[in-house]
């Protein structure tokens, strides 16, 4: 049975995009034969090891930090945006063509590596045709649907890029919108970061004026999505209104991306401070602050 809030979801977006932000396990069991869908397991080489034991049957694993990132270099940012050449025949690698519905899913609680590359896939020019499966693998297992070990070898996908820009911001936008009413500037990291207590960066604290709304606060025990309700009343509570531009930051630009989701599922413009509090933290003429707002 749908959830109450994939079913919302569902209906809330079909005038505007093509697939839902959501979709639940009983949608995705009646779509697996579809001939445009794509279903991407996400994680990394840690979590590979739950698709090689089963998987939704015919699902491919893709690795986020890997095939939809830059390559690592010494000193340059971490997680960033790859060269569109590259990130389209990684998209065609996988099957995905231009009309694809490409469905994402996590195990083993990945959320946020998959709502980055949800964010990714929009930024290469799928909006409208991405979903994540809410509950990821285990929802999957947890309903008594099948998996499978069997790895398919997809046909190569026709994609052509289309960038889409807004979805990304640098500093320089940060720096100037930082006093607009109607932009919010959301730390999507733990409350201790927000606060100056613990940092990962090369100083503590965060941007100021920016509103804490950590991305763990989005899902529930049961690794699934809270209800909008929930999530509204998290935004508000933050002090986020109806109608302002989300823009969301975290440590490098993974985390922030669940926050982004959520902000995108309420309705909001959205968009994500790519660097995140690793760019902003080495840039000695940018503010920063500790302490209770």
């Amino acid at each position: 049975m749908w959830s109450t809030l994939t079913a919302i979801m569902t209906i809330a977006i079909a005038s505007s995009d093509s697939v839902p932000f959501l979709v639940s396990g009983a949608w995705l069991a009646e779509h697996l034969k579809d001939p445009k869908l794509v279903l991407l397991q996400i994680g990394d080489q840690a979590s590979k090891p739950a698709y090689d034991q089963g998987h939704i049957p015919g699902a491919l694993f893709l690795n986020p930090f890997e095939e939809l990132a830059r390559p690592r270099q010494e000193g340059a940012l971490y997680l960033e945006l790859p060269e569109v050449t590259k990130l389209a025949a990684t998209l065609e690698g996988k099957g995905i063509s231009n009309e694809s519905h490409v469905v994402l899913y996590w195990a083993q609680e990945y959320f946020s590596p998959t709502s980055r590359a949800f964010l990714t896939l929009e930024y290469a020019g799928l909006r409208g045709r991405v979903s994540i499966l809410d509950g990821g693998l285990e929802g999957w297992k947890a309903e008594g649907r099948p998996v499978s070990t069997e790895v398919p070898t997809p046909a190569r996908g026709g994609f052509t890029p289309r960038p889409l820009t807004g979805i990304v911001v640098d500093a320089n936008w940060v720096r100037a919108n930082l006093e607009n009413p109607s932009v919010a500037i959301v730390d999507a990291r733990d409350s201790s970061f927000y606060h100056g207590r613990e940092t990962r960066q090369a100083r503590s604290g965060r941007i100021p004026g920016a509103v804490s709304v950590p991305f763990s606060s989005m899902v529930t025990e049961e690794a699934k999505f809270k209800s909008l309700d929930q999530l509204r009343g998290i935004f508000a509570a933050a002090g986020i209104e109806r109608g302002d531009k989300v823009v969301t930051y975290c440590h490098i630009g993974q985390q922030a991306t669940l926050v982004w989701f959520v902000a995108r599922i309420l309705g909001h413009e959205a968009a994500l401070y790519d660097g995140s509090f690793q760019d902003w933290a080495q840039r000695s003429e940018l503010p920063v602050v500790t302490g209770k707002p």
